[in-house]
Protein backbone atom coordinates (compact mmCIF):
# COMPACT_ATOMS: atom_id res chain seq x y z
CA UNK A 1 0.00 0.00 0.00
CA UNK A 2 2.87 2.22 0.67
CA UNK A 3 4.41 1.72 -2.47
CA UNK A 4 1.70 2.15 -4.64
CA UNK A 5 1.38 5.34 -2.74
CA UNK A 6 4.23 6.65 -3.43
CA UNK A 7 4.13 5.26 -6.92
CA UNK A 8 1.22 7.49 -6.99
CA UNK A 9 2.72 10.84 -6.12
CA UNK A 10 5.92 9.76 -8.49
CA UNK A 11 3.20 9.68 -11.34
CA UNK A 12 1.66 12.80 -10.55
CA UNK A 13 5.19 14.73 -10.20
CA UNK A 14 6.04 13.51 -13.75
CA UNK A 15 2.86 15.09 -14.85
CA UNK A 16 3.58 18.35 -12.96
CA UNK A 17 7.36 18.60 -14.05
CA UNK A 18 6.09 17.31 -18.07
CA UNK A 19 3.31 19.93 -17.49
CA UNK A 20 5.61 22.24 -16.17
CA UNK A 21 7.73 22.35 -19.25
CA UNK A 22 5.04 22.14 -21.97
CA UNK A 23 4.16 25.82 -20.96
CA UNK A 24 7.56 27.08 -20.89
CA UNK A 25 8.29 25.24 -24.61
CA UNK A 26 4.38 26.92 -26.08
CA UNK A 27 4.78 30.15 -24.30
CA UNK A 28 7.90 31.01 -23.36
CA UNK A 29 9.66 29.80 -26.13
CA UNK A 30 7.44 29.79 -28.84
CA UNK A 31 5.55 32.34 -28.28
CA UNK A 32 6.93 34.80 -26.17
CA UNK A 33 10.51 34.75 -27.46
CA UNK A 34 9.07 36.42 -30.77
CA UNK A 35 10.31 39.80 -28.95
CA UNK A 36 13.06 37.77 -27.94
CA UNK A 37 14.12 37.37 -31.85
CA UNK A 38 12.85 40.38 -33.11
CA UNK A 39 15.67 42.44 -33.54
CA UNK A 40 17.61 40.08 -35.51
CA UNK A 41 14.27 39.21 -37.75
CA UNK A 42 14.11 42.54 -38.55
CA UNK A 43 17.80 42.44 -39.95
CA UNK A 44 17.36 39.41 -41.98
CA UNK A 45 14.03 40.25 -43.46
CA UNK A 46 13.88 43.88 -43.49
CA UNK A 47 10.43 44.06 -40.95
CA UNK A 48 10.17 47.34 -39.93
CA UNK A 49 8.52 48.10 -36.42
CA UNK A 50 4.58 48.48 -37.30
CA UNK A 51 4.91 45.33 -39.53
CA UNK A 52 6.39 43.33 -36.69
CA UNK A 53 3.57 44.76 -34.95
CA UNK A 54 0.89 42.66 -37.11
CA UNK A 55 2.63 39.79 -36.77
CA UNK A 56 2.31 40.41 -33.51
CA UNK A 57 -1.51 41.28 -33.15
CA UNK A 58 -2.44 38.26 -35.78
CA UNK A 59 -0.73 36.05 -33.43
CA UNK A 60 -2.65 37.17 -30.60
CA UNK A 61 -5.53 37.25 -32.39
CA UNK A 62 -5.28 33.82 -33.41
CA UNK A 63 -4.33 32.57 -29.87
CA UNK A 64 -7.69 34.04 -28.75
CA UNK A 65 -9.65 31.69 -31.26
CA UNK A 66 -7.41 28.71 -30.45
CA UNK A 67 -8.32 29.55 -26.34
CA UNK A 68 -11.93 29.76 -26.96
CA UNK A 69 -11.46 26.07 -28.84
CA UNK A 70 -9.61 24.84 -26.14
CA UNK A 71 -11.99 25.26 -23.81
CA UNK A 72 -14.41 23.96 -25.82
CA UNK A 73 -13.05 20.63 -26.62
CA UNK A 74 -10.55 20.98 -23.52
CA UNK A 75 -12.27 18.75 -21.04
CA UNK A 76 -13.20 15.69 -24.09
CA UNK A 77 -10.04 15.22 -25.51
CA UNK A 78 -7.33 17.11 -24.05
CA UNK A 79 -4.35 14.72 -25.59
CA UNK A 80 -5.85 15.43 -29.07
CA UNK A 81 -5.24 19.64 -28.14
CA UNK A 82 -1.67 18.33 -27.06
CA UNK A 83 -0.71 16.81 -30.50
CA UNK A 84 -2.41 19.96 -32.25
CA UNK A 85 -1.30 22.14 -30.05
CA UNK A 86 2.47 20.37 -30.59
CA UNK A 87 1.77 20.13 -34.28
CA UNK A 88 1.01 23.85 -34.38
CA UNK A 89 4.03 25.20 -32.27
CA UNK A 90 6.70 23.23 -33.89
CA UNK A 91 5.74 23.51 -37.18
CA UNK A 92 5.08 27.00 -36.86
CA UNK A 93 8.74 27.80 -35.60
CA UNK A 94 10.12 25.54 -38.56
CA UNK A 95 8.46 27.36 -40.71
CA UNK A 96 9.59 30.28 -39.08
CA UNK A 97 13.29 29.15 -39.50
CA UNK A 98 13.06 28.14 -43.37
CA UNK A 99 10.99 31.22 -44.36
CA UNK A 100 12.69 33.05 -47.05
CA UNK A 101 10.46 35.57 -47.48
CA UNK A 102 8.57 37.70 -44.50
CA UNK A 103 4.95 37.01 -45.76
CA UNK A 104 5.60 33.37 -45.23
CA UNK A 105 7.61 34.13 -41.82
CA UNK A 106 4.12 36.20 -40.75
CA UNK A 107 1.89 32.93 -41.98
CA UNK A 108 3.66 30.81 -39.74
CA UNK A 109 4.67 32.86 -36.68
CA UNK A 110 0.58 33.30 -36.49
CA UNK A 111 0.08 29.38 -36.91
CA UNK A 112 3.21 29.12 -34.07
CA UNK A 113 0.76 30.63 -31.22
CA UNK A 114 -2.15 28.04 -31.83
CA UNK A 115 0.02 25.92 -29.55
CA UNK A 116 -0.03 28.41 -26.82
CA UNK A 117 -3.86 28.64 -27.28
CA UNK A 118 -4.65 24.71 -27.12
CA UNK A 119 -1.72 24.12 -24.26
CA UNK A 120 -3.17 25.78 -21.37
CA UNK A 121 -6.59 24.53 -21.73
CA UNK A 122 -5.19 20.52 -22.55
CA UNK A 123 -3.57 21.08 -19.41
CA UNK A 124 -6.24 21.58 -17.01
CA UNK A 125 -7.64 18.31 -17.87
CA UNK A 126 -4.58 16.66 -17.74
CA UNK A 127 -3.56 17.79 -14.52
CA UNK A 128 -7.18 17.33 -13.42
CA UNK A 129 -7.50 13.68 -14.31
CA UNK A 130 -4.13 12.81 -12.92
CA UNK A 131 -3.72 14.68 -9.44
CA UNK A 132 -5.75 13.60 -6.88
CA UNK A 133 -8.76 15.90 -5.77
CA UNK A 134 -6.83 17.45 -2.56
CA UNK A 135 -3.87 18.57 -4.26
CA UNK A 136 -5.16 19.24 -8.08
CA UNK A 137 -5.40 23.01 -7.38
CA UNK A 138 -1.46 23.35 -6.04
CA UNK A 139 -0.44 20.96 -8.87
CA UNK A 140 -2.52 23.09 -11.40
CA UNK A 141 -0.65 26.35 -10.39
CA UNK A 142 2.57 24.56 -10.28
CA UNK A 143 2.00 23.79 -14.37
CA UNK A 144 0.95 27.96 -15.02
CA UNK A 145 4.45 28.86 -13.81
CA UNK A 146 6.32 27.32 -16.40
CA UNK A 147 5.98 30.90 -18.58
CA UNK A 148 9.14 32.32 -16.42
CA UNK A 149 10.98 29.30 -17.06
CA UNK A 150 10.37 29.37 -20.65
CA UNK A 151 11.75 32.52 -20.71
CA UNK A 152 14.25 32.09 -19.64
CA UNK A 153 14.87 29.21 -21.27
CA UNK A 154 14.37 30.99 -24.37
CA UNK A 155 17.44 33.53 -23.32
CA UNK A 156 19.87 31.01 -22.78
CA UNK A 157 18.96 29.52 -26.28
CA UNK A 158 19.40 33.38 -27.17
CA UNK A 159 22.49 33.24 -25.70
CA UNK A 160 23.93 30.31 -27.53
CA UNK A 161 22.76 30.96 -30.86
CA UNK A 162 22.06 34.61 -31.57
CA UNK A 163 22.30 36.47 -34.26
CA UNK A 164 21.24 32.56 -35.34
CA UNK A 165 17.61 33.26 -34.88
CA UNK A 166 16.65 30.36 -37.66
CA UNK A 167 18.65 27.62 -36.05
CA UNK A 168 17.17 28.72 -32.34
CA UNK A 169 13.77 28.06 -33.50
CA UNK A 170 15.06 24.83 -35.37
CA UNK A 171 16.08 23.64 -31.65
CA UNK A 172 13.02 25.08 -30.13
CA UNK A 173 10.93 22.74 -32.10
CA UNK A 174 12.78 19.79 -31.72
CA UNK A 175 12.70 20.91 -27.95
CA UNK A 176 8.78 21.36 -27.96
CA UNK A 177 8.39 17.53 -29.60
CA UNK A 178 10.23 15.77 -26.90
CA UNK A 179 8.44 17.72 -24.41
CA UNK A 180 5.12 16.97 -25.92
CA UNK A 181 6.13 13.35 -26.13
CA UNK A 182 6.84 13.19 -22.33
CA UNK A 183 3.77 14.57 -21.29
CA UNK A 184 1.84 12.47 -23.41
CA UNK A 185 3.70 9.32 -21.79
CA UNK A 186 2.96 10.86 -18.09
CA UNK A 187 -0.86 11.51 -18.81
CA UNK A 188 -2.53 8.36 -17.25
CA UNK A 189 -6.00 8.92 -16.52
CA UNK A 190 -8.36 7.29 -14.09
CA UNK A 191 -10.51 5.37 -16.43
CA UNK A 192 -13.26 6.91 -14.45
CA UNK A 193 -12.83 10.55 -15.39
CA UNK A 194 -14.44 13.05 -13.13
CA UNK A 195 -17.20 14.71 -14.96
CA UNK A 196 -17.78 18.09 -13.23
CA UNK A 197 -20.82 20.04 -15.11
CA UNK A 198 -20.31 24.12 -15.35
CA UNK A 199 -23.02 25.80 -14.76
CA UNK A 200 -24.37 27.65 -17.95
CA UNK A 201 -22.56 31.06 -18.03
CA UNK A 202 -25.15 34.26 -18.15
CA UNK A 203 -25.63 37.73 -19.33
CA UNK A 204 -25.34 38.99 -15.38
CA UNK A 205 -22.46 36.76 -15.11
CA UNK A 206 -20.49 38.54 -17.81
CA UNK A 207 -21.69 41.97 -16.57
CA UNK A 208 -20.17 41.51 -13.27
CA UNK A 209 -16.83 41.05 -15.16
CA UNK A 210 -17.16 44.61 -16.68
CA UNK A 211 -14.73 45.99 -14.44
CA UNK A 212 -11.97 43.02 -14.72
CA UNK A 213 -12.73 42.53 -18.89
CA UNK A 214 -11.79 46.39 -18.84
CA UNK A 215 -8.37 46.49 -17.04
CA UNK A 216 -7.81 43.07 -18.41
CA UNK A 217 -7.62 44.34 -21.53
CA UNK A 218 -5.80 47.37 -20.89
CA UNK A 219 -3.18 45.18 -18.89
CA UNK A 220 -2.60 43.38 -22.86
CA UNK A 221 -2.33 46.78 -24.54
CA UNK A 222 0.35 48.21 -22.25
CA UNK A 223 2.30 44.84 -21.34
CA UNK A 224 2.43 44.14 -25.49
CA UNK A 225 5.24 47.34 -24.87
CA UNK A 226 7.88 45.02 -23.72
CA UNK A 227 6.84 41.38 -24.83
CA UNK A 228 7.20 43.03 -28.61
CA UNK A 229 9.05 45.88 -28.76
CA UNK A 230 11.27 44.86 -25.18
CA UNK A 231 14.61 43.86 -26.88
CA UNK A 232 14.09 45.93 -30.00
CA UNK A 233 14.15 48.87 -27.68
CA UNK A 234 18.17 48.07 -25.93
CA UNK A 235 19.21 47.03 -29.40
CA UNK A 236 18.20 50.00 -31.52
CA UNK A 237 19.62 52.33 -28.84
CA UNK A 238 22.77 50.73 -29.09
CA UNK A 239 23.92 51.05 -25.70
CA UNK A 240 23.85 47.81 -24.62
CA UNK A 241 25.62 44.66 -26.33
CA UNK A 242 23.88 41.61 -27.80
CA UNK A 243 24.95 39.55 -24.48
CA UNK A 244 23.51 42.27 -22.64
CA UNK A 245 19.78 42.49 -24.21
CA UNK A 246 19.52 39.19 -23.96
CA UNK A 247 19.97 38.87 -20.28
CA UNK A 248 17.47 41.86 -19.82
CA UNK A 249 14.78 39.33 -21.33
CA UNK A 250 15.76 36.50 -18.77
CA UNK A 251 15.11 39.12 -16.18
CA UNK A 252 12.01 39.60 -17.42
CA UNK A 253 11.73 35.64 -16.34
CA UNK A 254 13.40 35.71 -13.37
CA UNK A 255 10.32 38.53 -12.09
CA UNK A 256 7.96 36.02 -13.76
CA UNK A 257 9.70 32.93 -11.75
CA UNK A 258 10.00 35.25 -8.56
CA UNK A 259 6.12 35.75 -7.94
CA UNK A 260 6.07 32.47 -6.61
CA UNK A 261 8.11 33.78 -3.46
CA UNK A 262 5.68 36.66 -3.12
CA UNK A 263 2.69 34.58 -3.62
CA UNK A 264 1.90 34.16 0.35
CA UNK A 265 1.65 37.70 1.31
CA UNK A 266 0.14 38.91 -1.98
CA UNK A 267 -2.56 36.31 -1.10
CA UNK A 268 -3.58 38.47 1.83
CA UNK A 269 -4.69 41.45 -0.10
CA UNK A 270 -7.42 42.15 -2.05
CA UNK A 271 -7.61 41.75 -5.94
CA UNK A 272 -7.80 45.67 -6.64
CA UNK A 273 -5.06 45.82 -3.88
CA UNK A 274 -2.79 43.52 -5.55
CA UNK A 275 -3.68 45.05 -8.68
CA UNK A 276 -2.41 48.52 -7.79
CA UNK A 277 0.68 47.09 -6.62
CA UNK A 278 1.34 44.70 -9.29
CA UNK A 279 0.17 47.06 -12.18
CA UNK A 280 1.78 49.78 -10.48
CA UNK A 281 5.23 47.62 -10.35
CA UNK A 282 4.89 47.07 -14.13
CA UNK A 283 4.49 50.81 -15.21
CA UNK A 284 7.16 51.43 -12.90
CA UNK A 285 9.47 49.01 -15.04
CA UNK A 286 8.31 50.44 -18.47
CA UNK A 287 9.23 53.98 -17.81
CA UNK A 288 12.52 52.55 -16.31
CA UNK A 289 13.31 50.74 -19.92
CA UNK A 290 11.81 54.06 -21.50
CA UNK A 291 13.83 56.20 -19.55
CA UNK A 292 17.32 55.11 -20.03
CA UNK A 293 17.56 51.89 -22.41
CA UNK A 294 21.02 52.41 -23.11
CA UNK A 295 21.98 52.24 -19.28
CA UNK A 296 22.33 47.95 -19.37
CA UNK A 297 22.16 48.15 -15.63
CA UNK A 298 19.07 50.23 -15.20
CA UNK A 299 17.30 48.04 -17.57
CA UNK A 300 18.04 45.20 -16.13
CA UNK A 301 16.00 46.33 -13.08
CA UNK A 302 13.02 47.90 -15.56
CA UNK A 303 12.97 44.05 -16.35
CA UNK A 304 12.96 42.78 -12.97
CA UNK A 305 10.03 44.87 -12.30
CA UNK A 306 8.21 44.42 -15.73
CA UNK A 307 8.44 40.72 -15.14
CA UNK A 308 6.60 40.38 -11.34
CA UNK A 309 4.46 43.23 -12.39
CA UNK A 310 2.83 41.75 -15.03
CA UNK A 311 3.00 37.76 -13.38
CA UNK A 312 1.38 39.01 -10.26
CA UNK A 313 -1.01 41.20 -12.12
CA UNK A 314 -2.77 38.19 -13.85
CA UNK A 315 -2.84 36.42 -10.47
CA UNK A 316 -4.95 39.74 -9.45
CA UNK A 317 -7.30 39.10 -12.40
CA UNK A 318 -7.49 35.13 -11.18
CA UNK A 319 -8.57 36.26 -7.51
CA UNK A 320 -10.90 38.73 -9.13
CA UNK A 321 -13.11 36.23 -11.07
CA UNK A 322 -13.02 34.01 -7.92
CA UNK A 323 -14.63 36.21 -6.03
CA UNK A 324 -17.51 37.28 -8.45
CA UNK A 325 -18.34 33.76 -8.94
CA UNK A 326 -15.53 30.69 -7.64
CA UNK A 327 -17.67 27.81 -8.68
CA UNK A 328 -17.09 29.18 -12.62
CA UNK A 329 -13.46 30.51 -11.53
CA UNK A 330 -12.01 28.44 -14.51
CA UNK A 331 -14.41 29.92 -17.30
CA UNK A 332 -14.12 34.02 -15.70
CA UNK A 333 -9.94 32.83 -16.19
CA UNK A 334 -10.25 31.96 -19.86
CA UNK A 335 -12.80 34.85 -19.82
CA UNK A 336 -10.39 37.44 -18.52
CA UNK A 337 -7.05 36.10 -20.31
CA UNK A 338 -8.67 36.04 -23.84
CA UNK A 339 -9.84 40.17 -23.03
CA UNK A 340 -6.16 40.12 -22.14
CA UNK A 341 -4.00 38.71 -24.88
CA UNK A 342 -7.19 40.99 -27.52
CA UNK A 343 -5.47 44.03 -25.41
CA UNK A 344 -1.92 42.33 -26.69
CA UNK A 345 -3.18 42.47 -30.22
CA UNK A 346 -4.68 45.89 -30.02
CA UNK A 347 -1.42 47.13 -28.27
CA UNK A 348 1.22 45.30 -30.69
CA UNK A 349 -0.71 47.00 -33.32
CA UNK A 350 -0.99 50.25 -32.15
CA UNK A 351 2.29 51.09 -30.55
CA UNK A 352 4.51 49.34 -33.45
CA UNK A 353 2.59 52.58 -35.18
CA UNK A 354 3.71 55.20 -32.66
CA UNK A 355 6.97 54.00 -32.98
CA UNK A 356 7.12 54.48 -36.99
CA UNK A 357 5.78 57.73 -36.02
CA UNK A 358 7.17 58.95 -33.11
CA UNK A 359 10.17 56.47 -31.98
CA UNK A 360 10.17 54.13 -29.16
CA UNK A 361 10.48 56.23 -26.04
CA UNK A 362 7.01 57.95 -26.66
CA UNK A 363 5.36 54.15 -27.51
CA UNK A 364 6.52 53.03 -24.43
CA UNK A 365 5.21 56.80 -22.26
CA UNK A 366 1.68 55.49 -23.93
CA UNK A 367 1.71 51.75 -22.69
CA UNK A 368 2.70 53.15 -19.25
CA UNK A 369 -0.10 55.66 -19.28
CA UNK A 370 -2.77 53.08 -20.63
CA UNK A 371 -1.41 50.67 -17.31
CA UNK A 372 -1.18 53.34 -14.84
CA UNK A 373 -5.26 53.93 -16.62
CA UNK A 374 -6.30 50.56 -15.53
CA UNK A 375 -5.27 51.18 -11.95
CA UNK A 376 -7.55 54.63 -11.88
CA UNK A 377 -10.48 52.27 -13.60
CA UNK A 378 -9.80 49.51 -10.74
CA UNK A 379 -9.83 52.37 -8.31
CA UNK A 380 -12.91 53.81 -9.22
CA UNK A 381 -15.10 51.00 -9.41
CA UNK A 382 -14.02 49.96 -5.92
CA UNK A 383 -15.21 53.67 -4.45
CA UNK A 384 -18.40 53.09 -7.04
CA UNK A 385 -18.88 49.58 -4.85
CA UNK A 386 -18.34 51.28 -1.31
CA UNK A 387 -20.52 54.20 -2.37
CA UNK A 388 -23.82 51.79 -3.32
CA UNK A 389 -22.92 49.74 -0.24
CA UNK A 390 -23.39 52.84 1.66
CA UNK A 391 -26.49 53.63 0.52
CA UNK A 392 -29.27 53.26 3.10
CA UNK A 393 -32.55 50.62 2.21
CA UNK A 394 -34.91 49.91 4.68
CA UNK A 395 -36.21 46.96 3.08
CA UNK A 396 -33.17 44.79 3.05
CA UNK A 397 -30.91 45.87 5.60
CA UNK A 398 -32.02 43.43 8.05
CA UNK A 399 -30.74 40.89 5.73
CA UNK A 400 -28.02 42.42 3.55
CA UNK A 401 -25.09 40.50 3.36
CA UNK A 402 -21.77 42.44 3.77
CA UNK A 403 -20.51 44.45 0.75
CA UNK A 404 -16.79 42.73 -0.34
CA UNK A 405 -14.64 44.41 -3.47
CA UNK A 406 -13.36 41.93 -5.82
CA UNK A 407 -10.66 39.23 -4.19
CA UNK A 408 -11.12 40.32 -0.54
CA UNK A 409 -9.94 37.51 1.76
CA UNK A 410 -9.02 35.47 -1.40
CA UNK A 411 -6.01 34.33 -2.73
CA UNK A 412 -4.15 36.00 -5.71
CA UNK A 413 -3.70 32.57 -6.78
CA UNK A 414 -5.70 29.54 -7.76
CA UNK A 415 -8.90 28.52 -5.94
CA UNK A 416 -8.66 26.76 -2.11
CA UNK A 417 -9.06 23.13 -1.81
CA UNK A 418 -12.49 23.44 -0.84
CA UNK A 419 -13.23 24.60 -4.40
CA UNK A 420 -12.51 21.67 -6.10
CA UNK A 421 -16.22 20.18 -6.63
CA UNK A 422 -16.53 23.45 -9.21
CA UNK A 423 -14.35 24.17 -12.26
CA UNK A 424 -10.93 24.18 -11.28
CA UNK A 425 -7.04 24.95 -12.48
CA UNK A 426 -8.15 26.55 -15.73
CA UNK A 427 -5.69 29.57 -14.21
CA UNK A 428 -3.46 30.32 -17.14
CA UNK A 429 -0.88 33.24 -16.30
CA UNK A 430 0.25 33.81 -19.99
Amino acid sequence: MKRAFSFGLDREWLVIVTGIAFIAATYGLVRLAYGLFLPDIQTALALDSAGAGYISAGSSLVYCLAALCGFLFGRQCPRMLIVVATATAAGGVWGMAAAAHLVAFGLFAVIASVGAGLASPAMVSVVRRNIAVERVDRGQSMVNSGTGPGLIGAGLLALLFLPGWRLTWVVIGVITVLISAALLTADRPDPAERDEHAKALSADWVRRHRTALTIAVLLGVASSAMWTYGRAILVDTGGSSQRGTIVAWIMIGIGGAAVALTATPLARWSATSAWTLSCGTMTVGILVVAAVPGQLIVSLVGCLLFGWGFTSSTSALIAWTSTIDATRSAAGTALLFIAMVFGQAVGATALGAIITAAGYGAAFVVAAAIAAMSIAVSTLARTDRRAEADEPDASVDSVRAPSREPGQQLSAGPAPAERVAGELGAQQCH
